[in-house]
């Protein structure tokens, strides 16, 4: 993979360089950043289990080859390097680390937009969806109304008897529209599977059938932004092991939010909660637990949210990218207070809608404060401290030899820059 990413990589940069200057408009862009991170107490004791300090540098390169207004070639490269790996963050710096994140012509023909290939998609903020995939997209465009529809590639079983069981497909569509400050995006989205543990995730599933049906909603009342979104997921699984009897899927999510301008400060907050399921016995099938194959990614909070730093979650929180079971809730206030100079502060608090094995379900109150400094144009400077008082469903004490429960604390720096 790595050999086909740089062959990909160099292969670009000669058409870009090759095809004469009149006949293409080459275009380039990219994003750079090195982050300084310490993280303690993650296992929610003083064992230092999760304790972490390090450093870490990531490339994004773009090239855009555009042809005409209608028609463009769009390419994403990412290089990441911890300081001191094997990789070329290491001595010699000459380690093979480039990844090909986006590669996609995007054209429209009359009122339908196609972009077809590996691209960066995302449906109900995150909730649902947000990372790159080999996918189609096809949207018809009209008169304040957008109408995609979506195919993802998830898992390709190859080729042979009955491999096309082992296909993952992801199929949606997510129209879109805007009316007097309110947009409204309704969403349906189709996972699919016949077979799907050659996929290489754990899951106690091997064939779904699963739909989420919702909606976001974006509306301006005044200076005031408000948004909404919500999913009910239903469908059906089969288990792992076998068996006759499938799982049948009766789950929710819902998230709301709003922020506005009060004086030369900005208050804005959220609340989101996805459902779990209070009976996950062996004979139960039932499923109100919200579960998302793969592809999720939302993040909130400094520490329990992954954040600015996204290295790692506390013990026993939901995962950014597996969120349920989950109800969280924030305020926060920004400020700038000079030209160069915004303070960002925020207090979250969440917890587990149903009780953990132990019988506890609060994850902890947490504080953030971010402060982002404009050195100069494109060049920005962030400054993350955040400070979890640790719930007992991410550590409790039980033994009186066992560690003690520690609050857990993060504090790092990432400078950054965009062109």
């Amino acid at each position: 993979m790595k050999k086909f990413a740089i062959l990909a990589f160099a292969a670009v940069l000669v058409f870009a360089f090759t095809v004469p200057a009149m006949a293409i408009d080459n275009s380039f862009g990219g994003y750079w950043r090195t982050r300084a991170i310490t993280q303690q107490n993650f296992s929610g004791n003083d064992a230092g289990t999760l304790d972490q300090t390090r450093v870490d540098t990531r490339t994004r390169l773009y090239y855009t080859a555009k042809f005409s207004d209608n028609f463009k070639f769009v390419n994403k490269f990412e290089l990441d390097a911890v300081w001191g790996d094997n990789g070329y963050g290491d001595i010699g710096a000459d380690g093979i680390s480039v990844e090909v994140k986006n590669s996609y012509a995007d054209f429209t023909l009359g009122c339908t937009n196609l972009k077809i290939g590996v691209q960066g998609l995302g449906f109900a903020r995150g909730f649902l969806f947000s990372d790159d995939a080999a996918a189609a997209v096809i949207t018809y465009k009209g008169d304040g109304i957008a109408v995609p529809f979506t195919w993802i590639k998830a898992y390709e079983g190859g080729k042979g008897n009955d491999r096309n069981d082992y296909d993952v497909d992801y199929y949606a569509i997510n129209p879109s529209f805007g009316m007097n400050g309110i947009t409204i995006k309704p969403l349906a989205m189709y996972i699919t599977s016949d077979d799907a543990q050659d996929w290489g995730f754990t899951s106690p599933y091997k064939a779904f059938d699963l739909w989420f049906l919702g909606a976001d909603i974006d509306a301006k009342l005044g200076a005031a932004k408000v948004w909404f979104t919500g999913l009910y997921e239903t469908g059906s699984a089969d288990p792992m092991g076998g068996g006759t009897q499938s799982f049948d899927f009766g789950a929710y999510l819902f998230a709301v939010g709003a922020s506005a301008p009060v004086g030369p400060a900005s208050v804005h907050g959220q609340f989101f909660t996805l459902s779990g399921d209070d009976d996950e016995s062996a004979g139960n099938m039932d499923v109100d637990k919200f579960w998302v194959p793969r592809g999720q990614c939302y993040y909130w909070s400094e520490i329990m949210g992954n954040g600015t730093f996204d290295e790692q979650t506390p013990a026993n929180v939901p995962k950014y990218n597996a969120l349920s079971n989950i109800m969280a809730a924030n305020v926060g206030v920004s400020f700038k207070a000079t030209p160069k100079l915004k303070l960002t502060a925020d207090l979250w608090y969440a917890k587990l809608n149903e009780d953990d094995a132990n019988k506890e379900n609060v994850l902890g109150t947490e504080v953030d404060f971010k402060a982002t400094y404009k050195i100069m144009d494109n060049l920005n400077l962030d400054f993350v401290a955040a400070y979890l008082f640790t719930g007992d469903a991410i550590y409790t004490k039980v033994n009186a030899t066992d560690p003690e429960q520690e609050n857990i604390y993060e504090i790092g720096t990432r400078l950054s820059l965009s062109f």
